[in-house]
């Protein structure tokens, strides 16, 4: 096979993990030594002349913690140097523009995770149909649950590995992330429709050709009684805990139950969002979507003392709805699965794809007459239809009028095609 058919592709696999509570209790030591290891990090960072903050002399300040804290000795040397790299490039990410400058990692605020960083210490074995055992430094052999096939590394094609992996601990136990590089053959130009995308609230995706893949509640009604019945007695507890009382081990249990109960949500709404977005780069080879602004529609309307807001509450509403959608992640996963499948993904500009009739292409007051119907006022058009399909009409016409986004600089700037297809079917 020649190599130019081939392309290397990195990605990420997330597992969860059947621990038995005394390897839970071994992977939560390493956590909170390798979260105690990122803050000897910062003070040390803090205290040196900035000459002085070279990773070499860093390597020896890590070093010597583990000799002078005892229970730093849980956590493996190499995952002690993933932290050290991690670190720096936090920072160098901080003086590129690309983050915040590094901080302190509070016990309760950060997330408990340790790395793996060689992928021969794994040591995998399929056990079982379902199962997988892995082998974890200074934890032992554990089980995680088998949903995907993975590399095996063979001397066959040693490009076909497992890299390393992360630990990662959030409200629903522990899970393996696992770092896969592959050597695939290079997708064949994809052959399908171009297709609009129109992201929103009441109807999550609509596409230009009618289709819409809509979901219900994350939560079923009986766990969203069970959430408002923590909430409640969260803010209860809370209300009678004295100021510079600590938290109680019972407040505690509450909130770990509120965050289980979010990440069954959050988990629903990702496996949504995958099977959408994977059916989407299958079956069409240009996908186009508006490029939002997501942070600037987030904004507060509570306003200043001087100046208050006006219809805060039905803004922070929204604005939680907007939040839950996630429409920045579909775009995320739309955008490596089309590549993935041989096609493109295109943004093009936002501003009046809601308001313009994707029939005669006049923009008339008055015709979003609801949030679901659109009707032309234009007296030589009046058509009618879902303003959902509407908006990702003009979606799809915007691109194939030429009109298109490119980063440049940091910022999007518009690009006009010079061969600019016939738009008789907008």
């Amino acid at each position: 096979m020649s190599q130019d058919t081939l392309v290397k592709r990195q990605f990420g696999h997330h597992a969860r993990l059947a621990l038995s509570p005394a390897e839970e209790s071994k992977a939560d030591a390493q956590a909170h030594a390798a979260r105690t290891m990122w803050n000897c990090l910062h003070a040390w960072w803090q205290m040196m002349p900035k000459e002085k903050r070279t990773l070499a002399n860093a390597d020896a300040a890590i070093r010597q913690a583990r000799q002078d804290i005892g229970f730093l000795a849980v956590l493996p040397a190499q995952a002690a140097q993933a932290v050290l790299k991690t670190y720096f490039r936090a920072w160098k990410n901080c003086w590129e523009g690309r983050a915040d400058a590094p901080n302190f990692k509070g016990r309760f605020r950060s997330v408990m995770s340790v790395d793996v960083p060689q992928g021969r210490d794994l040591n995998m074995v399929r056990v079982h149909r379902r199962w997988d055992m892995a082998n974890i430094p200074k934890v032992g052999r554990v089980r995680f649950r088998w949903t995907k096939d993975l590399p095996t590394g063979k001397r066959s094609n040693p490009e076909n590995r497992i890299t390393g992996a992360r630990l990662v601990k959030d409200a629903l136990g522990w899970h393996i992330a696992f770092r896969v590089q592959s050597l695939e053959n290079k997708p064949e130009p994809h052959t399908g429709p171009e297709v609009g995308i129109d992201v929103g609230i009441n109807v999550p995706i609509a596409l230009s050709d009618g289709e819409t893949h809509e979901h219900g509640e994350w939560l079923t009604a009986r766990e969203k009684a069970r959430l408002l019945h923590l909430e409640q007695r969260a803010a209860q507890r809370k209300r009678h805990r004295k100021p510079g009382e600590r938290t109680s081990r019972r407040l505690h249990h509450t909130y770990d139950q509120i965050a289980g109960l979010r990440a069954k949500a959050k988990r629903r709404a990702l496996d949504w969002q995958h099977k959408t977005t994977t059916a989407i780069a299958r079956t069409y080879g240009t996908v186009v979507v508006e490029a939002l602004t997501i942070t600037n529609m987030l904004k507060s309307a509570r306003g200043t003392v001087e100046e208050p807001g006006t219809n805060v509450a039905q803004k922070t509403g929204l604005n939680r709805c907007v939040s839950g959608e996630a429409w920045g992640r579909t775009v995320t996963l739309l955008t490596y699965k089309t590549a993935r499948h041989g096609g493109t993904l295109h943004k093009v500009p936002a501003p009046g794809t809601s308001r313009r009739c994707s029939a005669c292409g006049i923009t008339t007051p008055g015709s979003r007459e609801s949030q679901a119907v659109f009707v032309c006022r234009n007296p030589d058009c009046g058509w009618s239809g879902n303003a959902d399909h509407n908006a990702a009409r003009n979606v799809l016409h915007l691109y194939r009028t030429g009109l298109a986004l490119v980063p440049a600089a940091g910022r999007a700037v518009v690009r006009r095609a010079k061969r600019v297809k016939p738009a008789t079917a907008r």
